[in-house]
């Protein structure tokens, strides 16, 4: 057992002031050694917290020749001022580091309880380097860290894990927070995930992958420090007007009793709901598997995050039945993703196989977006000749079929037979397919594409295409072409088309918005159903939040360029790493294919991407040939040292 206690650390619980904890708490693995270094004022007021902390740091350590999974990468855990205070929502946390999937940023996002608790032992951003000589974990107490052995942890399941670690430590009412890996990460799956509170998980582009490359299998916290703002009074205003704006939106009912998982049948209803591997815009059984079903057959319980005031999550519990296989299986969630992922997407109608299929995903620590587009993939295959049930040690890879989508969940994770070839992401796994199998590969960059059609909305097309972390839709959120306001759309975004979501017009200023709104989101750990999915978290409104939490005197202004610095700082790190518009792409289905007859108004829609691209390089004041940031806005960002690393690569910056 190796005791780390920092000695520069206040007592433990003693609050903390102005929002940010003002305190980065950095581990050197390889020497099991750790230090805690002050944040510096400048550092919490330009990059505000989370995301933002996260990517700087990641720019200046992790050059373009790292591996992704050697010691050499450094992982980061970012929190926001706002963790640890009563403002709605604000439970989020950034898993950051060079992705293993993709090769280039990678960053997830999770809610739960972990983030906030790591705020309450006083820290801002946890950062880890090196590589531990042997399987460990890290047990954080306020000030105390301890590095454990983990080797009897080692091919446990989360749920296994997670119990495991509460029991070595007395933890019987779940006070302290773990984020762990499943055997997934383990096994080198390169988009496995970290995963918190079981169903929590940080799980987009490898960070489970990265954290057990480092010989890490969890990370557990428990603190016992408080939050203080710096203006209690001013803070506690945003805070009251804040609730009364969610309480009163239109869609708190609905986002209180489905969550994302309403979107199943609201896509399907607009014909652009991923239906057996994006062939087809809507499901015959879509009603049947839709988040409506799921909370009248099978939700037991709402669950909210940390501070939220909308409980969007459920526990579920499957009847008991010895005769089923599922019956008695329970679990939290799932997300839309995991929904659709396991029910529409594969061509699967039985809920209860799909929220199987998910409960067994998470325990093994996977992405679900990652692995039933492999598994839609291969179905897709199969159906064109292309992959036989003996190229898949057996599996029937028919849609729907139960012993294909389990089966094909179990060899991933294990790398076992034709999982091994699925391991390393769609990209790679067509790659060494062949066969013409690449065309039918979904993703962006390596990063598979969620669960909604693109042809049927353009503006969250637009967002995939160009998201700093590959094909992904939560870089933007563009909910705004939904709303059918040309008026608007007219207004905000200078084109009235900015508000349809068929429409092609204005959605390049579009996306810049969303992106940099999502980015606000992410950066003070508000969740972005609220703040960015229902607007709550205006430019405006977090001006207050951030000037009554921290001190700083924010102006929207401020807060916005702070947002738009981050995106900027996003698109020098994956330019850096070789990334230009040649590789703003979609995949061939979304921009030659139409959407076939019965997809309702979306019928024979495609994305039309160069127009779009053409007009959001113009909106960002990008290089609109090579999608590069110019010198000129770099410098007008205060990037000014970007710009000069940019050319020092041998980027050809303008």
């Amino acid at each position: 057992m190796t005791n780390l206690t920092p000695a520069t650390s206040p007592t433990s619980a003693s609050p903390r002031r102005g929002g940010h904890a003002g305190r980065v708490l950095l581990v050197d693995l390889t020497a099991g050694r750790s230090h805690i270094e002050a944040l510096p004022d400048q550092t919490a007021r330009q990059w505000i917290g989370g995301r933002g902390f996260n990517v700087r740091r990641l720019y200046d350590e992790v050059g373009p020749d790292t591996d992704p999974l050697s010691p050499e990468n450094v992982l980061l855990f970012g929190v926001g001022p706002l963790n640890g205070t009563t403002f709605p929502g604000a439970a989020r946390m950034n898993v950051t580091a060079k992705s293993p999937q993709t090769g280039i940023l990678g960053d997830s996002n999770c809610g739960g309880f972990f983030g906030n608790e790591l705020k309450s032992c006083g820290f801002d951003q946890l950062v880890l380097r090196g590589k531990a000589p042997r399987p460990s974990y890290l047990l954080l107490r306020d000030d105390s860290l301890e590095i454990l052995p983990a080797g009897d942890l080692w091919g446990m399941d989360v749920t296994q894990a997670t119990a495991a670690i509460r029991r070595a430590h007395g933890d019987r009412d779940g006070r302290l927070q773990v984020a762990c890996v499943g055997p997934a990460a383990e096994k080198g799956v390169r988009f496995a995930g970290i995963f918190c509170n079981l169903a929590r998980p940080a799980a987009r582009t490898g960070m489970g992958s990265v954290l057990a490359s480092k010989n890490i299998k969890a990370i557990a916290v428990a603190g016992t420090g408080g939050v203080e703002v710096a203006d209690p009074d001013a803070f506690a205003r945003v805070v009251e007007d804040t609730d009364r704006i969610i309480y009163n939106h239109e869609e708190y009912g609905i986002r209180c009793q489905l969550g994302t998982t309403k979107l199943v049948a609201a896509l399907n209803r607009l014909g652009a709901l991923a239906t057996r591997h994006f062939q087809q815009g809507r499901f015959e059984e879509a009603i049947p598997v839709s988040g409506e079903a799921l909370a009248r057959q099978f939700k037991t319980k709402w669950k909210a995050c940390a501070s939220c005031t909308i409980p969007c999550s459920r526990f579920w519990r499957l009847p008991a039945d010895p005769a089923d296989q599922f019956g008695g299986l329970a679990g939290e969630g799932p997300e839309f993703e995991g929904l659709a992922g396991f029910s529409s997407r594969v061509g699967n109608g039985d809920l209860r196989l799909a929220l199987a299929a998910h409960d067994l995903c998470n325990r093994l620590g996977m992405d679900a977006i990652a692995t039933s587009e492999a598994i839609s993939f291969a179905m897709e295959c199969r159906q064109r000749g292309l992959l036989t049930p003996d190229d898949a040690d057996g599996l029937s890879l028919e849609w729907g079929d139960p012993a294909t989508i389990l089966g094909f969940i179990r060899k991933i994770a294990a790398r076992e037979g034709v999982g091994d070839l699925f391991a390393d992401g769609i990209r790679e796994a067509a790659r060494r397919l062949g066969r013409g199998t690449e065309e039918f590969a979904l993703h962006v960059k390596g990063l598979e594409v969620f669960q909604a059609d693109p042809r049927g909305i353009k503006g969250y097309a637009l967002g995939y295409a160009v998201a700093s972390r590959g094909g992904d839709h939560l870089r933007s959120e563009p909910w705004f072409e939904f709303s059918g306001d040309a008026e608007a759309g007219r207004r905000r975004f200078g084109h009235p088309d900015s508000a349809f979501r068929l429409k092609h017009g204005g959605k390049g200023a579009l996306v810049k918005h969303f992106e940099e709104l999502a980015a606000l989101s992410d950066c003070t750990e508000v969740c972005k159903n609220t703040a960015v999915n229902m607007e709550v978290l205006t430019f405006e409104r977090a001006a207050r939040a951030l000037t009554a939490a921290t001190g700083f005197d924010y102006s929207p202004e401020e807060i916005q360029q702070r947002c738009e610095a981050l995106m900027n700082l996003e698109r020098a790190f994956i330019v850096r790493e070789g990334i230009r518009r040649a590789d703003d792409v979609l995949p061939k289905r979304f921009t030659g294919e139409p959407l076939p007859a019965g997809s309702g108004e979306s019928t024979g829609s495609t994305v039309g991407l160069d127009e779009m691209l053409d007009q959001y390089y113009a909106a960002r004041g990008w290089d609109g040939a090579t999608g590069i940031p110019t010198e000129a806005k770099l410098q007008s960002l205060g990037l000014g040292e970007v710009a000069a690393d940019l050319k020092a690569h041998g980027v050809p910056i303008g």
